[in-house]
């Protein structure tokens, strides 16, 4: 009898336990977005989801007609594109970035490509290799569930950010936000 008793307050602990760590990484989510960007900061890295062949994925569209956007309006700002390539992609995400915000017409010249990088933690470190002397405070461009964590890499790399949230395509929002929370976790306890 007390086995059963040990198995359902154990139960009923870890249930306890996952609905506080949902409803904080929901949090840490929510907080993530309060930094909108507003073009003070010199320089945008827009990071890199998946490219089809050649073609950016719905993801990464999205991705970059904010970065289209936020360039239109801020003139002034220039862009590190951040992804290198998968197996399964002919060019790097960095260039498939490229030639898009060139083709919907952003001067090349405000245009750094980063190509290297397979991961957030990657996106980041290597794009802060690629900036001016004495910039610290850069735009992260990327997915609204990805603002977070990609933020808190950013400050454990030590840079000030704030943020463009594109919008996340209605198909895979559920799945990208239950990894994102995971994903978020092992940022706050590894630093990654």
């Amino acid at each position: 009898m007390k086995s059963w008793k040990w198995l359902v307050r154990s139960g009923l602990l870890l249930a306890a336990l996952g609905l506080f760590l949902w409803a904080l990484t929901g949090y840490w989510m929510g907080e993530g977005l309060k930094a909108k960007a507003d073009g003070k900061n010199e320089v945008a890295i827009v990071l890199g989801a998946k490219v089809n062949g050649e073609v950016p994925s719905l993801s990464l569209r999205y991705r970059l007609e904010a970065a289209l956007a936020y360039g239109e309006a801020h003139p002034q700002v220039k862009f590190i594109l951040s992804g290198g390539q998968g197996p399964d992609e002919a060019v790097s995400e960095a260039e498939a970035m490229r030639r898009y915000l060139v083709e919907h017409g952003i001067a090349e010249d405000r245009l750094l490509l980063e190509p290297m990088s397979t991961s957030t933690y990657e996106n980041i470190k290597n794009s802060k290799e690629l900036l001016p002397e004495g910039v610290s405070a850069v735009t992260l461009i990327t997915s609204d569930y990805h603002v977070a964590r990609a933020r808190k890499i950013a400050a454990n790399l030590g840079l000030t950010t704030d943020a463009v949230a594109a919008k996340t395509p209605q198909i895979v929002k559920a799945k990208l936000k239950t990894r994102e929370r995971l994903a978020l976790l092992k940022t706050y306890l590894m630093g990654k």
